[in-house]
């Protein structure tokens, strides 16, 4: 799931007041697809490379300079309506050797066709048990904020789409490199239909991840190149 946040609460706008987000389909000139109405929007996620049934549970571990990171990530039983729709709630908590670091709720959509939009998220970071800042949260219709997709229905190697946008705040944004991909973790080895993304934010120029999606269990590795190839791991997935 996405990790930043700054909280903003004022009252949502409609979708249709957004416009549009970035998602290219990999052909030059493609048409940007304007962000779907609310009435075509449902907190029921089931495209299977980002899939989030209440209850369903992912544990992450990654060896980092500071020490063992921990990530453990939860589709919670209920909804947050945003920008006049019901999104998905889910949960993860990040800790550095047994100390939460960071603390997150995410929300998501999906429309009809199978995409899998990012409405927002309310994130605190943690020092010695105490929050010392929102950084980098946003909630689309919220002071220009737009949501992003986080997976297309279909996912095509050279698809390229932002994932939020929040201009100084929330800039991430993917390109799919291959579908066709392999992971092998602690959770599991997968192979041949795993979706490989390049994840960068212009805001942060010098990190650039390596992200893979199996299908059925959603994120299983994430590589950070300019961390000397350090690696966060699937090590649980639990389903309801």
């Amino acid at each position: 799931m996405q990790h930043r946040s700054n909280l903003q609460r004022a009252a949502a706008a409609t979708i249709t007041a957004i416009g549009t987000f970035a998602l290219t389909a990999g052909v030059s000139g493609a048409r940007t697809p304007p962000v779907p109405s609310p009435s075509e929007l449902s907190s029921r996620v089931d495209n299977p490379y980002f899939p989030l049934a209440p209850g369903e549970r992912w544990v992450y571990e990654g060896q980092t300079a500071d020490g063992l990171e921990r990530t453990v990530v939860e589709v919670l039983p209920e909804t947050k309506r945003v920008m006049g729709t019901e999104a998905v709630v889910v949960h993860d908590t990040v800790s550095l050797e047994g100390q939460v670091i960071e603390d997150t709720y995410d929300w998501y959509a999906q429309d009809r066709a199978g995409n899998v939009w990012y409405l927002g998220e309310d994130t605190h970071e943690y020092e010695h048990g105490v929050a010392i800042n929102a950084k980098g949260a946003w909630e689309a219709g919220v002071d220009g904020a737009k949501p992003g997709i986080v997976m297309p229905a279909h996912p095509r190697a050279g698809d390229r789409y932002r994932q939020e946008h929040l201009r100084g705040v929330a800039e991430d944004r993917a390109e799919v490199l291959s579908v066709h991909a392999s992971a092998r973790v602690p959770a599991g080895t997968y192979r041949g239909d795993v979706v490989k993304t390049n994840d960068i934010n212009p805001l942060e120029p010098d990190v650039v991840e390596h992200k893979r999606y199996a299908k059925d269990v959603g994120l299983v590795l994430e590589v950070t190149l300019s961390s000397g190839g350090e690696r966060v791991e699937l090590i649980e997935h639990t389903t309801p």
